[in-house]
């Protein structure tokens, strides 16, 4: 009989590198997939990305909505408490082997934590990752103390979850997922991208995503108008604008990019433009602005530089092609001075993606039909040697 896998995805941001795990564990002789879907993937106002699930030719076996058309703190809390009830149902229902969860999102802590009540093992792919301006962070690795196994990208995060408790055996370093999506998809050429887009890139092309930072004391919209402010004064720059996800202060974030797109001929923006043309776009610009993790995790694997604005991917591993911004505009137009400079641009094309060179999501598959599951949910907090010298200090 074959092993069932539970996949939940609840945003653009997972499924774009889930779905390349999904498809070796679909290709898999002892593996089943199944498919839990909610979040941002149910919601009109970001994009209903549902379509992009059926239309890569996976079937959706339980659909979990539970977003508002509200951001606020108290929607989210409710939304979260929808998915923790939602996904309990599905599993009873699909009865998992385990569940697969990926990254640091509310809806993924729901799923989580519905599988840790359910009494599922949970494996968790890219925990061990610090991010302090956001909330995010501590997510993540809540989302680590349920799992039982951990798909980590370094040896760096593998030993943040060791510290975490975990014990090393149930933990595998496998890269980035980022990394195989861009090796295993045929980006589109800057034409294609053109004529499906409806723009043009012009002498110089940015791809801009800004998330709210949800530890912030100040107000998300403040730091989308400092940034903004320097985008206005961009001659012969074509803007790519990506909405933001479904956390406090986006639908703020929303409303100031769909006026600054009507007020400027040369900015576009997209509730989604789906992981095949954000990625062929990331490949045709001169820079990924923002604080997507994707700035982080994929531009460097192609060659193209990023402005990391503010804090809310502090502390990730990052490669010498992130240049980091404090969102003001002084520090903002030192960064795209750096990022423009003929000799930056040059260096680019030599830096290493500390993230790998591919490979992740094949590892996985293959670890999801190794791993022994009887007996893993009584789990043991493991002890690092110099625990005893911390509690006596």
């Amino acid at each position: 009989m074959k092993r069932k896998i539970c996949v939940v995805t609840g945003s653009r941001a997972d499924y774009g590198l889930l779905k390349h795990v999904m498809k070796k564990i679909v290709r898999h002789d002892n593996l089943l997939l199944q498919l839990v879907v909610t979040g941002m993937h149910l919601s009109s106002i970001h994009g209903k990305t549902l379509s992009e699930i059926e239309n890569d030719g996976f079937q959706v076996d339980i659909k979990v909505p539970c977003l508002s058309n509200s951001d606020t703190a108290v929607a989210i809390a409710e939304a979260t408490g929808r998915t923790v009830a939602g996904c309990a149902a599905a599993f009873s229902k699909l009865k998992p082997d385990l569940v697969l969860v990926l990254g640091d999102r509310f809806e993924i802590l729901a799923a989580s934590t519905a599988a840790l009540l359910s009494k599922i093992p949970i494996a968790h792919i890219h925990g061990g990752e610090v991010t302090v301006g956001a909330y995010d962070d501590s997510i993540r690795h809540s989302i680590t103390k349920m799992s039982n196994f951990h798909f980590v990208a370094t040896s760096e995060y593998k030993k943040r979850v060791v510290q975490l408790g975990e014990d090393p055996k149930n933990i595998f370093i496998c890269g980035g997922l980022g990394v195989d999506a861009i090796k295993e998809l045929k980006l589109l050429t800057r034409h294609e991208l053109e004529d499906l887009l409806g723009l043009k890139f012009s002498k110089r092309s940015l791809l801009i995503t800004f998330h709210p930072t949800t530890l912030d004391d100040e107000p998300p919209q403040k730091q989308m108008s400092e940034l903004l402010k320097v985008l206005s004064t961009m001659i012969d720059t074509t803007l790519i604008f990506t909405m933001p996800n479904a956390d406090t202060g986006g639908v703020e974030i929303m409303k100031e990019i769909r006026e600054f797109v009507s007020e400027n001929m040369n900015a576009f923006c997209f509730d989604s433009l789906g992981q095949l043309m954000y990625l062929s776009c990331m490949a045709n610009v001169d820079g990924v602005i923002g604080n997507s993790s994707s700035g982080i995790l994929e531009a460097p694997s192609l060659g193209v530089g990023t402005i990391n604005i503010g804090d809310r991917q502090l502390g990730r591993v990052q490669a010498e092609s992130i240049i980091n911004a404090e969102p003001t505009a002084v520090e903002l137009f030192n960064a795209f001075e750096k990022l423009f400079s003929p000799v930056f641009q040059e260096q680019i094309k030599t830096f290493r993606n500390p993230y790998g060179d591919g490979g992740a999501s094949t590892i996985i598959a293959n670890k999801l039909n190794e791993i022994e599951l009887v007996g893993i949910s009584k789990k043991s907090f493991y002890d690092i040697p110099f625990a005893d010298e911390i509690r006596d200090s």
